[in-house]
């Protein structure tokens, strides 16, 4: 699967993109953040607030019981604000 960070997200992470197979066990968003928290001090960094992280699975918005598969594309990104 992509992962793909955005904003102040991917400085922490220190990446834009990841290409990663799909954890064991894991079945859905929140599984799939818990995860990539654990993959580097950068990473849990970024998911440590979880309120202020949106996630889009294939270009739609979803919640963290939102089921995943290997082939999807994972967008993580804060909240956007503007005007």
């Amino acid at each position: 699967m992509k992962v793909l960070w955005f904003a102040w997200l991917r400085t922490r992470v220190g990446t834009g993109e990841e290409t990663i197979a799909l954890p064991d066990g894991v079945t859905d968003v929140g599984g799939l953040l818990d995860f990539l928290a654990q993959r580097s001090p950068g990473h849990a960094e970024a998911l440590k607030n979880r309120n202020v992280v949106r996630v889009a699975v294939n270009q739609t918005y979803v919640k963290p019981d939102h089921a995943v598969t290997d082939g999807d594309e994972i967008a993580i990104f804060p909240p956007v604000t503007g005007g």
